[in-house]
């Protein structure tokens, strides 16, 4: 298993559907390896294959719950169902969110309080798991990016505009830029 370089939003592979994983070979999971082994190196609680400059709809996360449960687990070609969004003011600090491939930057997204998440794992069999909470925030985001959508994509005024600045002052937005977690350091 190895750390992969992390895609920076402007690549082209950041921003195109995913194809599905027609089968689950030793280079998928020799894939998924390395994606969990980036993602804990970067650290983060969800990564897509895209997000590793890998075209297929594969995400993994791992993340611990309040009660000190760890949830983690990998979904090939899933299936995302979620509740209806909540209306009201954003809560800046509860529903504030990140992305590996805008790295350092968190702003808030509004997202679904429930959804439910159907795929493949990595030893073929379907799951089913349904998830409330940071949980469901973290579905939502992975399964965006397998459909080409970064959560800069949804965020609303002035975020919209914020992140836009940032992306800007930082000269990402174009292809062929990343980030290897452990030794890169993107800070201003």
């Amino acid at each position: 298993m190895a750390v992969r370089r992390i895609r920076i939003t402007g690549d082209p592979v950041l921003h195109q559907r995913a194809a599905p994983v027609t089968a689950i070979d030793d280079d998928i999971i020799r894939l998924v390896g390395d994606m969990e082994e980036t993602m804990a190196a970067a650290p983060g609680v969800g990564l897509a294959a895209p997000q590793v400059g890998v075209p297929l709809r594969i995400f993994v996360w791992s993340w611990t719950d309040d009660d000190g449960q760890l949830q983690a687990g990998t979904a090939i070609n899933p299936e995302l169902l979620m509740t209806p969004l909540p209306t009201g003011e954003l809560d800046d600090d509860a529903e504030s969110e990140g992305c590996l491939s805008i790295p350092g930057e968190r702003f808030p997204l509004r997202r679904a309080e429930h959804a439910l998440l159907t795929g493949t794992d990595l030893s073929g069999e379907h799951f089913e798991i349904r998830a409330s909470g940071w949980l469901a925030r973290i579905f939502q985001h992975e399964f965006d990016h397998l459909d080409g959508v970064l959560y800069a994509d949804r965020l609303i005024h002035p975020h919209d505009r914020n992140i836009g600045k940032v992306i800007r002052k930082r000269s990402w937005g174009g292809p062929g830029q990343s980030w290897l977690p452990g030794v890169d350091h993107l800070e201003d």
